[in-house]
């Protein structure tokens, strides 16, 4: 397989090939660690795009990033701020009150509510972290990058962000370990055969 560095080379040398490799490799990724930060697809992929269009950018100013994933996370998490930071962002929050999820409750799918409530229950709790808690745990367990990785595109010493990770689990444990979303059902029914 053709390591991101061998692909960011061949299109700082034109290589239309392997900026669609690139694309193709990282979109899906990047889209998806947008759309749970910013809970706002359209904005996401918006996002994604000028990602994208920066490491264009650098590449034809000469200008290669050493370790181009964590450099791509740590672009489109400055993006995320930068719009938090914007008065676009604040009109558009103050027009949209919170509205929970839609809830799929037809009984013959049952298993699939339980999982959207698990899902809400965690999201929920993703909310009562702080926000480098909540980038950490978001790039760990949803975008599988390495310790070091999320270092990078956090820009904290390694550290912090084992710190860091510890605390939010901590803190989502607690949180979750006696929310009903995540009570199974033996142990829903108190005791056995007696």
């Amino acid at each position: 397989m053709v390591t991101d560095e061998q692909l960011v080379r061949r299109m700082a040398d034109g290589d239309q090939a392997a900026f669609e490799a690139f694309v193709h490799r990282y979109h899906g990724p990047l889209l998806s660690y947008l759309e749970r930060t910013l809970r706002n697809t359209e904005k996401a992929e918006d996002l994604v795009q000028e990602t994208f269009i920066r490491l264009l950018r650098q590449l034809r100013q000469g200008s290669v990033p050493e370790r181009v994933r964590s450099w791509m996370y740590r672009v489109a998490k400055n993006l995320c701020v930068d719009y938090w930071r914007s008065p676009s962002y604040r009109s558009t929050k103050e027009l949209q009150p919170d509205l929970p999820d839609p809830v799929d409750v037809r009984p013959s799918i049952v298993e699939i509510y339980e999982r959207q409530e698990t899902r809400k229950e965690l999201l929920q709790s993703l909310d009562q972290l702080t926000d480098i808690q909540k980038d950490i745990v978001l790039l760990r367990f949803f975008q599988d990058l390495k310790l070091q990785e999320i270092a990078e595109v956090v820009d904290q010493p390694l550290g912090i962000v084992k710190s860091q990770l510890y605390y939010a689990l901590r803190k989502l444990r607690k949180k979750l370990v006696n929310s009903p979303a995540f009570i199974t059902e033996s142990e829903g029914t108190g005791n056995g055969a007696t």
